[in-house]
C-alpha cells in the first residue's frame, strides 16, 4: 500500500507565510475588524471587547491579546472633552447674564431655559433618529449661548418696564408679553429657518449638516416656546422691582452698579453717535463695501478644507523597499523602525508588519507597515505632528522609502488622512511599463509642488519576474494538454487547497506544493514533469521556455481602468483644498492623452463639492429673506437684516486666518449659524423700529430708538453666546482642531457682526425704511408685522392671551396661599 508519507512530507504549518507580524518585540498575529454599514461603532467595539475577554479564558499559557487601534478611544475621549466644554460654556454664559441683569433671580430665569431647551432638543434628536456624537454635542454646546437669547430678551424687557413705568412684576409681564412676543416669534422663525434647509442636504457632508442643524433647530424652537410660556411665568413669580431702591453695599453689588452706570454712559454715547450717522447713507454704504472687499481679499488667502484632521493617538509608518527585496529584508527594516519608534517620547507601543501595506491593503515582499500607538493625550506633552517630525528625523537613514500618515479624519472613511488620488489609464492598449513611466513622471511633478508633501505611490512595473513561453505545436506533438500543464505548474509552485479535516475541535486545511528543494531556482521549473495522453512523463523544457523580465507586483483596477493609488498630505500652511487644486493643475499640465485622475475616500467628496457651500449659504439667505418678507410684508425691510451679515463673515474669516485654520465644513457650519444669530440681532432692532414708526415716529427716529432700546439685550445675548464659545476656542486634547474651527468661526463672526451690526443696522433700516415709506404691496394692508398681528389678535386662541391667563391664575393661587 502506497501512503502519502512515502512520497511527501506532511507537517502542520502556517496557512500564509507572506506576512511577518511583531508587536513590541514579540511574535504576533494581527487581525483587522471593520464594522458593517449602518452599525454603531461603539456598540460593535464593546461587543468585540467582550468577546475577546471571553475567548482569553481559553488561550494557551503565554498567549495574550492587545488592541492596537480602537476608534472608540478617540471618539469617547472627544465626547468627554466636549462634555467638559458644555459645562464650562454653561458657567460662562451664566456669569455674563448675571453681570448684565444684576441679580440672581433674573439670572436664574434664562439659565433655566438651557436645560429645558436641551432636553427638548434630545426629544427632537430621538424623533429624527440622531445619536449623541461629536457633531450633535457641538450643536448642544453652541445652543447654550443661543437658547438663552429669547429668555434674556423677555427678562430684560420686564426690567425696563418695571424701571421706566414703576410697575410690579405681574403688570410688567402682561405688558411685555403683548409687546415682545412678536419679536420672539420672529427671531425664532429666523433662527430656525437658517437650519431647516440645511437638513435636506445629501451626501456625507449632508449627514454632518443634518445632525447639527436638526439638533440646533430643535433647541431653538423649544427655547422660543419657553420664552413665551415658562419665562413670563417665572418673571411674574421670581422678579422683584428693586429699581430706584437702595441696595446693600457688597462687592458684587458695587461692581454691578458700576457696570450699569458705565453701560448707561456707553448707551448715551452710542445714541448720540447714531444721530450723526444714521441718515448718512454714504457711511452705511461705505462700511458694507469695505467689508465686502475685506471678505473677497481674505477669502483668497484663507485655506479651504473639508474635515479637519485630528490627533487620534496613532500614526501609520508605510515602508517601501526596492522592488524585488526579500520579505526577510523588509522585516528587518520594519523591526529597526519599530525599535527606533519605541525610543520616541510619547509612543506607547509599535506593531510591525512586513509583507502588508495598510494604505492600499496591498501585499508584497517589499511592503511593510508599522502601527505606532501613542500614549493617552493627558500623558504626553507632544502633539502627533511633533512626534511624526521626530520619527522622520530618527528613521531618515533607513534604506527604504518611509512615509508617515495619521488615521482618516472620519474613521472608516478612507485609509489615512491627507488625500488619496488614483492615476487611471483609460487607453485601449495595456502597457504596464508605459503606465509605470507616466506614473513616475506624474509623481515627480507632484513632488515639485509646494502645497504637497509625504507623497507615496506603491505602483511599480520593475519587480523582477519570469515570463513563460509555451510552444503549443511542440506541446501537441508531445501529447501534452497546455491547460493541464499550467494547472500542474500552479500546484507545484504556488500551492493549492485540496481539502480539510477536523481534529481537536479545529479545522485544518490541506495544501499541496512541491518541496522547497525542487523550486529554489527559476530554472527548476523546466526540470519538472507533466504526464501526457500516453501516460508518459514529459519535462516542461520540452515545450516551454522562460525569460527574465520586469512587471507589476499586483494590478489594481478602478472602474475597470488600470490604476495607481497615490497618497499624500498638504504641506504645512496649506489645506486639503489647496492640495486638491494643485493635483488638478499638475494632472492637466503633465498627463498625456488617455490618462486621467480619480479621487478616493474623503478626497472624493471634497473634490466633487465644488461651490456647494456657497450655494447652501445663498439658499439659507433666500429662505430667511422670504420669511422676513412675509413678516414685514415688504421686499425692502428684509434687506436691512440680510445686509448686516457681511461684517460677521469677515470676522469669521479673519479669526480663522489668524489661528491658522481652514474654511472647512466645521467653519461653514459656524457661518450658517451666524446668519441666524446676526439676523436675530438685526430683527430685534428692525422689529422695534417698525412698531415705533407705525405709532407716528419718523423713520430716522424709529431707527435710533429701536437701536437704543435693543442695544443692551443685543450685547447681552451676543456676549453670552461669545462666552459660551471661549472653551471651544482654547480647547486642547482630542478633537481640539474641530473645537477651534467651529469656535473661531462663530466667535470671530459674532464679535465683528455685533460690534459693527449695531452701527450698520439702524443705517440700513433708515435706507430701506425710506424706500418703503408710503408704499404697500397690498392696498389698505395692515402695516404691523405678521407676528405682531398674531400677538395683538383679539382671538381667544391667541398665544398671548393664554400666557396672560396662565400668569394670572398662578398669581391668584399664590395670593390665596398667602391669605390662608
Amino acid at each position: 500500500m502506497l501512503k502519502l508519507k512515502d512520497i511527501a512530507e506532511v507537517e502542520v504549518g502556517s496557512e500564509f507565510v507572506d506576512i511577518y507580524s511583531n508587536k513590541d518585540g514579540h511574535p504576533s498575529a494581527s487581525l483587522v475588524l471593520k464594522q458593517n454599514p449602518g452599525s454603531n461603532a461603539n456598540t460593535v467595539i464593546a461587543e468585540v471587547k467582550a468577546k475577546l475577554a471571553e475567548l482569553k479564558k481559553d488561550f494557551p499559557p503565554g498567549i495574550d491579546y492587545e488592541i492596537n487601534y480602537d476608534v472608540s478611544k478617540f471618539v469617547d475621549a472627544s465626547i468627554e472633552k466636549v462634555l467638559h466644554t458644555l459645562i464650562e460654556a454653561f458657567i460662562l454664559v451664566a456669569l455674563v447674564v448675571f453681570v448684565f441683569l444684576g441679580d440672581w433671580r433674573s439670572t436664574l430665569i434664562p439659565i433655566l431655559a438651557v436645560p429645558v431647551s436641551l432636553i427638548g432638543a434630545f426629544i427632537f434628536m430621538q424623533y429624527f433618529g440622531l445619536s449623541i456624537n461629536l457633531i450633535t454635542l457641538f450643536a448642544l454646546v453652541l445652543a447654550i449661548g443661543i437658547v438663552v437669547d429669547n429668555a434674556i430678551v423677555v427678562v430684560e424687557a420686564v426690567h425696563v418696564k418695571m424701571a421706566e413705568e414703576h410697575l410690579a412684576p405681574f403688570p410688567a409681564v402682561k405688558k411685555v408679553v403683548g409687546e415682545i412676543s412678536g419679536a420672539i416669534i420672529a427671531i425664532t422663525l429666523v433662527m430656525t429657518s437658517v437650519f431647516v434647509p440645511v437638513a435636506f442636504m445629501t451626501g456625507p457632508v449632508g449627514v454632518l449638516y443634518r445632525q447639527f442643524s436638526l439638533t440646533m433647530a430643535g433647541a431653538i424652537v423649544i427655547s422660543g416656546f419657553v420664552a413665551l410660556t415658562l419665562t413670563p411665568v417665572l418673571c411674574a413669580i421670581l422678579l422683584k422691582n428693586t429699581h430706584g431702591k437702595p441696595k446693600r453695599k457688597t462687592p458684587v453689588n458695587m461692581f454691578i452698579d458700576w457696570f450699569d452706570r458705565s453701560f448707561e454712559r456707553v448707551t448715551g454715547k452710542y445714541t448720540r453717535f447714531l444721530t450723526l450717522i444714521v441718515n448718512r447713507r454714504v457711511i452705511t454704504y461705505g462700511i458694507l463695501i469695505a467689508f465686502g472687499f475685506g471678505i473677497a481679499g481674505i477669502n483668497k488667502i484663507l485655506p479651504a478644507g473639508f474635515i479637519p484632521s485630528e490627533d487620534q493617538g496613532q500614526v501609520y509608518a508605510i515602508i517601501q523597499t526596492p522592488p524585488g527585496t526579500t520579505l526577510e529584508r523588509t522585516n528587518e527594516i520594519s523591526r529597526k523602525l519599530q525599535h527606533l519608534a519605541k525610543e520616541v517620547e510619547g509612543v506607547s507601543s509599535v506593531t510591525s508588519l512586513a509583507g502588508y501595506e495598510i494604505l492600499t491593503e496591498g501585499r508584497g515582499s517589499n511592503a511593510g507597515t508599522c502601527l505606532i500607538n501613542l500614549k493617552d493625550w493627558s500623558d504626553r506633552e507632544h502633539s502627533v505632528k511633533e512626534i511624526v517630525e521626530e520619527l522622520e528625523e530618527k528613521t531618515k537613514d533607513l534604506p527604504a522609502n518611509i512615509e508617515y500618515f495619521e488615521p482618516p479624519a472620519v474613521p472608516g472613511y478612507g485609509t489615512s488622512d491627507g488625500f488619496s488620488v488614483r492615476l487611471l489609464d483609460k487607453g485601449s492598449d495595456v502597457d504596464y511599463q508605459e503606465f509605470d513611466r507616466v506614473n513616475a513622471d506624474f509623481l515627480a511633478a507632484l513632488k515639485k509642488r509646494k502645497e504637497l508633501e509625504g507623497l507615496f505611490g506603491f505602483y511599480s512595473a520593475k519587480y523582477p519576474q519570469y515570463e513563460i513561453f509555451v510552444d503549443n505545436a511542440l506541446a501537441v506533438q508531445k501529447g501534452v494538454s497546455v491547460g493541464s500543464a499550467m494547472e500542474n505548474l500552479n500546484i507545484m509552485i504556488g500551492s493549492t487547497y485540496e481539502q480539510g479535516f477536523i481534529r481537536f475541535n479545529n479545522y485544518y486545511k490541506v495544501y499541496t506544493q512541491a518541496g522547497p528543494e525542487f523550486r529554489k531556482q527559476p530554472s527548476d521549473i523546466l526540470n519538472m514533469f507533466i504526464k501526457n495522453n500516453r501516460d508518459e512523463m514529459v519535462p516542461y523544457s520540452a515545450f516551454m521556455k522562460i525569460k527574465k523580465t520586469q512587471g507589476p507586483n499586483e494590478i489594481a483596477r478602478y472602474n475597470l481602468y488600470i490604476s495607481s493609488l497615490i497618497n499624500g498630505m498638504p504641506a504645512k500652511g496649506y489645506s486639503s483644498g489647496d492640495a486638491i487644486e494643485a493635483i488638478k493643475e499638475v494632472a492637466k499640465e503633465t498627463l498625456p492623452n488617455g490618462y486621467d485622475i480619480a479621487w478616493e475616500g474623503l478626497s472624493y467628496d471634497e473634490a466633487r463639492r465644488g461651490n456647494e457651500a456657497l450655494y447652501i449659504f445663498i439658499v439659507v439667505l433666500f429662505i430667511v429673506y422670504l420669511i422676513l418678507a412675509a413678516q414685514y410684508e415688504s421686499f425692502y425691510l428684509p434687506l436691512a437684516v440680510l445686509l448686516s451679515i457681511p461684517p460677521g463673515i469677515f470676522g469669521s474669516f479673519l479669526l480663522l486666518k489668524v489661528m491658522g485654520l481652514a474654511n472647512d465644513v466645521y467653519a461653514q457650519v459656524g457661518l450658517i449659524m451666524l446668519v441666524g444669530l446676526l439676523g436675530k440681532n438685526a430683527v430685534l432692532i428692525v422689529e422695534f423700529a417698525v412698531q415705533k414708526h407705525n405709532k407716528g415716529a419718523t423713520v430716522m427716529e424709529a431707527a435710533i430708538e429701536g437701536a437704543r432700546a435693543r442695544f443692551r439685550p443685543i450685547l447681552m445675548t451676543s456676549f453670552a453666546f461669545i462666552a459660551g464659545l471661549i472653551p471651544l476656542v482654547i480647547a486642547t486634547g482630542p478633537g481640539a482642531v474641530g473645537n477651534h474651527t467651529i469656535g473661531a468661526s462663530a466667535l470671530g463672526g459674532m464679535l465683528f457682526g455685533t460690534v459693527f451690526g449695531v452701527i450698520v443696522v439702524p443705517g440700513l433700516y433708515y435706507i430701506f425704511g425710506k424706500m418703503q415709506e408710503g408704499r404697500h404691496l397690498i392696498k389698505d394692508e395692515d402695516e404691523n408685522p405678521l407676528s405682531e398681528q398674531f400677538v395683538e389678535s383679539g382671538s381667544e386662541s391667541a398665544l398671548t392671551n393664554r400666557i396672560k391667563k396662565i400668569i394670572k391664575r398662578l398669581i391668584n393661587k399664590n395670593e390665596k396661599d398667602n391669605n390662608s
